[in-house]
């Protein structure tokens, strides 16, 4: 596969969906353990919407196509967490606004700027224990295998083994950010529900590029 079209964001799109509503009791128990247990219904009606708006659309822009995603969470999703992705999938949609294909260059560009609207936008960097912990490693390791010549299934595997490896790494950070930094010292050792809630976004995607290559 060298390149993405409208029809693959939309089965990625509807990948998510379907494995947010799956892992959505997991993602409840995650998040009740240090919060307000809401991130699992937040993910599963923030994707719902997004495969939702993504099967009716036929915007040919596919920066454009990705924004209206984000939008689409924003609204169904308006908590601290919809409102991150949402904005990383509006700030990925702008950064390859005209594209009617998606290539390893544009998926690149699309990540950097996915991870940038995020941490912007949740004022946060590498190291507190949050998204921006499996996100920008996946995105940094999608890049260098695009720019060593791999085509796009092997970089999004490279970027869900990136991604998986900040998850891990998370658990030992101490939090920094929402409720978890409540607990400081007591969060080290354990998952960050919106870093997880993160790589089964990412894993989702690298599953439906590999199923459709």
């Amino acid at each position: 596969m060298e390149s993405l079209g409208a029809a693959d964001i939309k089965a990625v799109v509807a990948g998510i969906a379907a494995l947010m509503a799956e892992k959505k009791d997991e993602l409840i128990t995650l998040d009740g353990a240090m919060g307000d247990g809401d991130l699992g219904l937040t993910m599963e009606k923030g994707f719902a919407a997004a495969r939702d708006e993504a099967e009716k659309t036929e915007e040919p822009d596919l920066g454009k196509f990705l924004m209206k995603i984000g939008m689409a969470i924003a609204k169904a999703a308006p908590s601290t967490m919809g409102t991150l992705i949402a904005t990383g999938f509006m700030s990925g949609g702008k950064a390859v606004m005209g594209a009617a294909s998606l290539g390893g260059a544009q998926m690149a560009a699309f990540w950097d700027a996915f991870a940038a609207g995020i941490m912007q936008r949740g004022k946060s960097k590498p190291g507190e224990k949050t998204v921006v912990d499996v996100l920008l490693p996946a995105a940094v390791a999608f890049k260098a295998s695009v720019a060593g010549g791999a085509g796009l299934p092997d970089a999004f595997r490279a970027l869900e083994k990136a991604a998986a490896e900040g998850r891990e790494k998370a658990k030992d950070m101490i939090a920094q950010h929402g409720r978890l930094a409540y607990y400081r010292e007591k969060s080290k050792g354990r998952d960050d529900p919106g870093a997880v809630a993160c790589l089964y976004i990412l894993q989702s995607f690298a599953d439906s590029v590999s199923s459709r290559a």
